[in-house]
């Protein structure tokens, strides 16, 4: 338990420095991947929603500071992102091959809207024309290409722990 937190602990800074340093400033077709979300996905759908929901708070306050962005707004969302993407994997998702890019699907849209309503309730100026039209295509588009190698690396490094038989006892 100690060593799978440790290994979500580094990978989600190392995740949050890739995203801030390297991956902010591109801008391809006006989207930008996002390797946060698709890593807290994946993490999520291996470890379940406590660990998700973790996860997502960190990385969110990580990205936060990092970018000096409204304190809490990138935290909201990837905690809620975690813990429902980890639901899912705890109740249907986790063994189907197609769980992790419906997952990052839903997640990438649902995190797009979010952000749009939660920047309106804070008062900021924010477009729904260049969030919705504009960047979420082609950001959906990017994210799904970055599922397979991230799920892949991350199922790799957080192996998925082994069901335990329930012993039956027969009576009679």
């Amino acid at each position: 338990m100690i060593a799978d937190a440790a290994k979500v602990a580094g990978l989600v800074f190392l995740v949050a420095l890739v995203q801030v340093t390297l991956l902010s400033p591109i801008d391809i077709f006006g989207g930008t991947p996002d390797l946060v979300l698709v890593t807290l996905v994946a993490i999520a759908l291996l470890r379940g929603s406590i660990v998700g929901a973790s996860a997502g708070f960190a990385v969110g306050l990580l990205v936060d500071t990092a970018t000096l962005g409204t304190l809490g707004v990138t935290s909201l969302l990837l905690t809620l992102a975690g813990y429902w993407i980890g639901r899912y994997g705890e109740t249907t998702g986790r063994d189907r091959g197609h769980a992790p890019f419906l997952s990052v699907l839903v997640v990438t849209i649902l995190s797009a809207f979010g952000a749009l309503i939660l920047h309106y309730m804070l008062g900021q100026d924010a477009s729904a024309q260049a969030v919705l039209v504009d960047g979420l295509p082609p950001e959906v588009i990017f994210n799904l290409l970055l599922t397979l190698p991230v799920y892949a690396v991350v199922r790799r490094l957080l192996r998925p722990r082994p069901v335990p038989v329930p012993e039956v006892r027969l009576l009679g």
